[in-house]
C-alpha cells in the first residue's frame, strides 16, 4: 500500500515537474490491474491444474490414511471394552503412531505443497510483468501504474494485457 502512495505521489510530482509551454508533451499513463491478471490469465490456470495434478496422489494417500485410521478409532472405542488390556493398549498405541505419523505427513504435504505455490506464483508474476512491460512499449506508454484506486477506462490496460496474455498461452510450467 505504501509503494502505491510513493508512487502515485512521483507521477503526480513528476507531472507537475514538467515544464509548462508549447512544447509540452502529456505523459502517456496506463492503469493495470494485477490481481484480476493473475485471477483470470490462462498462465494461472495452468500453473494451478499443474499443482493439483502434481499433489492429488499425495492428497489422495493421506485421505485414505485418515480414512483408516478413523475406521480404526470407531473399532477401539466399539470393542475396547470387551479387548483383553494388552490388546486394547497395543491398538491405542498403534492408533496414536498412525495419527502422529499422518499428522507429520500432513505438514509435510502442506510444506511441499506451500512451496511449489509461491514457487508458481512467482513465475506467474513474472509472467505478467513482462506482459506488462511489452504492451506498454508497444503503445508507446510512459508510466504504468498498478492497482490505482481509481482508473478511467480509457487509461485501464488490464483487457489489453489480459488478451496479450491469452493469446502467449504456453505449455503448462515445468516441474522442477
Amino acid at each position: 500500500m505504501r509503494i502505491k502512495i510513493v508512487t502515485l505521489a512521483l507521477v503526480t510530482l513528476a507531472a507537475a515537474a514538467m515544464p509548462l509551454g508549447a512544447a509540452h508533451a502529456q505523459a502517456k499513463i496506463g492503469v493495470v490491474n494485477v490481481q484480476r491478471l493473475l485471477q483470470e490469465a490462462p498462465q494461472a490456470q495452468a500453473a494451478s491444474q499443474a499443482l493439483e495434478n502434481e499433489f492429488a496422489t499425495r492428497r489422495r494417500d493421506l485421505e485414505n490414511q485418515q480414512r483408516d485410521l478413523k475406521a480404526r478409532e470407531d473399532k477401539l472405542q466399539k470393542d475396547g471394552a470387551v479387548m483383553a488390556e494388552a490388546e486394547r493398549r497395543n491398538a491405542e498405541k498403534t492408533l496414536r503412531d498412525g495419527q502422529r505419523d499422518l499428522a507429520r505427513k500432513q505438514n509435510e504435504f502442506l510444506e511441499d505443497l506451500n512451496v511449489r505455490r509461491n514457487e508458481a506464483l512467482g513465475q506467474l508474476q513474472r509472467t505478467v510483468l513482462q506482459e506488462v512491460q511489452t504492451y506498454a512499449k508497444s503503445a508507446n506508454l510512459d508510466v504504468v501504474v498498478a492497482d490505482a484506486l481509481y482508473a478511467s477506462p480509457a487509461v485501464d490496460i488490464t483487457s489489453q494485457v489480459l488478451t496479450a496474455l491469452q493469446s502467449r498461452r504456453g505449455p503448462a510450467p515445468a516441474k522442477p
